[in-house]
């Protein structure tokens, strides 16, 4: 039987109704009807014919208000997305409950950029749709007035699935057995209160609204975070890709590049400062090609577009003047010094000299840097371009840390390839890096122009491979750079293993554990002199002790720098500022790389 429901196409400007109709190719209804015996299909087939009241319906019915749980998986851009989707909600009167087993309305804001990612999604969804058919037999026996131990939530939930996989499977998710009720992409977040409205009230039985845009930002809406008490947010400055890099769907399920207007961006940084927040990570998928053309003044004070020496840039359209991300960086780490910024995640093409010395001369401008690393994927530029690119980067940034992404098992790619990759990791040393074996995904120009011929064994083989090089050169990194070094460090909060120390993270984006001790109120109070008048900090205070609180800045010395996490000694409370003024060059964070004591 036909089901009617909400269909968008891509880049459309309408949202017509049309007839659910089933879609060739397998969807969750075979995910699902595998992991089934045939007593759970006997079930389902068995509840699915029962006139089952919703329990979001009952609630409308008695005008309360509704409520909903959103489960983010995948990036920091999904997150963002959340707190945008979270406003939208609140702002329509439903409530956002802390967890889904209390919500009427599940939402789960999804990732595909691998196949891994997607299959967690599916084994969520599964578990969903079995506690969905323990409801329903709840129910069935009920109106039967056959009295029943009730399942812990006897709510028939509504189950959204939002963002990238949502944009990429569209209907497909629809068919098992109403297990998916909602689903929306990520530029359509603005319609669920309506798209739920039609399924509280039911006049349709399932939703989906997948229509991308080429100007949604969502630049009006104030996201509401999740956890207030976080002294970190994120802020989205821009959406979208036109890389077209081989291997990557993004462009796909994120839409054309478009960025955010400077006004709304700095309103968005004011809020959270007023907010008490410490650190903003601007967020975009290719965050520093940032272009702002809309706000007065682009056209006359703007610039015109520069890449990185040796990096082409495909697009011309980021030719024509405006306002460009070192602009933005300016305008943003100059509403608050006290606030740090993070950016992610950039394209090395897009790191023009102006860039790289506004990161060095702002106190508040973390000095950590991802560089992908993609060789054949139509990313744009060679190693020595790249190798290049780093040592520029750590002559104007000494300290600089950078970070970087490593996919195992490429189209094509021969062991020489691989060789040739490791080679590179142990040559520049990341002090972070994201590492995976390649997996097709649909759409891309590698589905459509290449084969994914590389064996299975062989891409876990070199990804292993690939671990093992980056754990062995940071460890020694870490020993080199970090051992005794100073760091300003903004406090989170409890460590996960121990109540007695705190945690957080270094300008460079490490994560550091400290005791929960009294430490100086202020750095200056610790700073020493020996006697040829070198100075140092030293954890010996005048005047008052204090505790540390979450969101305060600490200044540590690090005594055990491990692979993952640096241990360090509190010295006492401090400011950016203070640092800034205090820390002479050389004694903070601005420790010149020399890589030849690495031991690899």
């Amino acid at each position: 039987m036909l089901r009617a429901h909400r269909l968008v196409a891509a880049f459309s400007t309408k949202a017509p109704t049309v007839q659910h109709t089933k879609l060739a190719g397998p969807g969750l209804a075979d995910f699902i009807r595998q992991s089934q015996t045939p007593v759970d299909q006997a079930r389902v087939d068995e509840s699915s014919t029962v006139n089952l009241p919703s329990k979001v319906r009952e609630l409308s019915e008695l005008e309360q208000p509704k409520s909903f749980h959103i489960e983010t998986y995948g990036c920091q851009m999904n997150s963002s997305d959340s707190e945008i989707v979270r406003a939208i909600l609140l702002k329509h009167g439903y409530v956002d409950k802390p967890t889904s087993e209390d919500a009427d309305i599940v939402l789960l804001n999804t990732c595909a950029i691998r196949e891994n990612a997607e299959a967690k999604i599916w084994r969520r969804l599964d578990v969903m749709k079995q506690n969905k058919i323990k409801v329903q037999r709840y129910w069935k026996r009920i109106q039967k007035n056959k009295p029943t131990e009730p399942p812990a939530n006897t709510t028939i939930q509504t189950v959204g699935v939002l963002g990238c996989m949502a944009e990429r499977l569209k209907t497909k998710l629809l068919e098992a057995d109403k297990m998916v009720d909602l689903v929306v992409g990520p530029d359509a977040y603005r319609d669920l209160p309506n798209l739920l409205h039609v399924l509280t009230h039911g006049s349709q039985d399932t939703a989906v609204n997948v229509q991308l845009s080429l100007d949604e930002t969502y630049a009006d809406i104030a996201p509401v975070r999740s956890d207030v008490d976080n002294p970190a947010a994120f802020v989205s400055i821009m959406r979208g890709c036109n890389n077209m890099c081989s291997y990557c769907i993004v462009p796909f399920t994120r839409g054309r590049e478009r960025s955010r207007d400077l006004v709304s961006i700095l309103d968005n940084v004011k809020q959270l400062r007023d907010e008490g927040v410490r650190e903003i990570v601007l967020l975009g998928q290719n965050v520093n090609s940032w272009h702002d053309r809309q706000t007065e003044g682009a056209e006359e004070e703007g610039r015109a577009y520069v890449s990185a020496t040796g990096f082409n840039n495909m697009f011309k359209a980021r030719d024509a003047k405006g306002f460009r991300f070192a602009d933005l960086l300016d305008r943003v780490s100059a509403v608050d010094p006290e606030i740090r910024i993070r950016f992610t995640s950039p394209h090395p093409k897009d790191f023009p000299d102006d860039v790289l010395r506004l990161v060095n001369e702002r106190a508040n401008i973390c000095k950590s840097i991802h560089m992908p690393v993609l060789g054949r994927m139509r990313r744009g530029y060679s190693r020595e371009a790249y190798l290049a690119l780093v040592d520029n980067m750590r002559s104007i940034i000494p300290g600089v840390a950078l970070s970087s992404d490593f996919i195992a098992g490429f189209c094509d790619e021969t062991e020489e390839e691989h060789q040739d990759t490791l080679s590179l990791m142990r040559h520049v040393a990341f002090d972070h890096a994201f590492m995976f074996a390649y997996s097709m995904r649909a759409k891309t120009h590698a589905s459509h122009r290449m084969e994914d011929n590389v064996d299975e064994a062989v891409k876990l083989r070199r990804l292993a491979e690939v671990i093992d090089t980056y754990n062995t050169v940071v460890t020694q990194k870490n020993l080199v750079e970090d051992q005794g070094r100073l760091h300003v460090v903004l406090v989170q909060g409890a460590s996960r293993r121990s109540d007695a120390n705190l945690t957080g993270l270094t300008d460079t984006n490490k994560r550091c554990v400290f005791p929960d001790l009294p430490v100086a109120a202020e750095a200056a109070s610790t700073l020493v002199r020996d006697a040829v008048g070198a100075v140092d900090f030293a954890p010996q205070a005048a005047g008052p002790a204090v505790r540390l609180q979450k969101g305060d800045y600490v200044l540590v010395r690090v005594h055990e720098a491990g692979r993952h996490t640096l241990h360090a000694t509190p010295i006492a409370r401090t400011t950016l500022q203070e640092m800034h003024l205090l820390a002479p060059t050389g004694l903070l964070g601005a420790r010149p790389h020399d890589l030849s004591q690495l031991v690899l």
